[in-house]
């Protein structure tokens, strides 16, 4: 049995579509569409992960739709709502050297250009200029939003030592 380790989360079930068994998904891929791509597909059910095949889809209003193979009415659908939609890392295009995958991000160590530690990258956000990573310190409530631009504040992304290295201060 795979570990949830092994997966990455591209979407969740957010209720039916139509009485064919088709369902309504937030997608976290972008563009949202890029969701219907992945073959396999693996949905989350009681903490397992189960291969889907997906048999169409397509972007509906700001959502997207898709049918999953023997899923073929409504009430098939409701026990399915709220469910994870991951694939395998292994299923990831390679990315270039200064590019990084959010998932990749997330849980390295931040410090700054003094070697203390701001804490650990909790998630990324999207404005639309660039990326922000949220960095919460252990033990503080507040978070740090540290813009992720790389060679102006973001200095080294080191996966192996899992260190990212920032020019910013505590204070900002």
């Amino acid at each position: 049995m795979s570990t949830s380790e092994e997966f990455i989360p591209v979407g969740k079930i957010s209720g039916a579509f139509g009485v064919k068994g088709w369902v309504k998904v937030y997608s976290f891929t972008e563009p949202r569409t890029n969701i219907l791509q992945y073959s396999p597909l693996f949905l989350s059910r009681r903490g397992d992960w189960i291969e889907i095949k997906v048999s169409g889809g397509r972007l509906q209003g700001k959502g997207v739709v898709m049918g999953i193979e023997n899923v073929t009415d409504r009430d098939q659908v409701q026990p399915l709502v709220g469910a994870d939609l991951a694939i395998k890392k292994s299923q990831l295009e390679p990315v270039d050297e200064d590019e990084f995958y959010w998932n990749d991000l997330e849980g390295l160590t931040v410090v700054n250009l003094q070697n203390q530690v701001l804490g650990k990258v909790d998630h990324l956000l999207e404005t639309g200029a660039n990326d922000v990573l949220v960095v919460k310190a252990d033990g503080k409530k507040a978070e740090i939003l540290i813009p992720f631009v790389v060679d102006e504040i973001v200095k080294l992304v080191d996966l192996d030592e899992e260190i990212i290295q920032v020019d910013w201060s505590e204070d900002y």
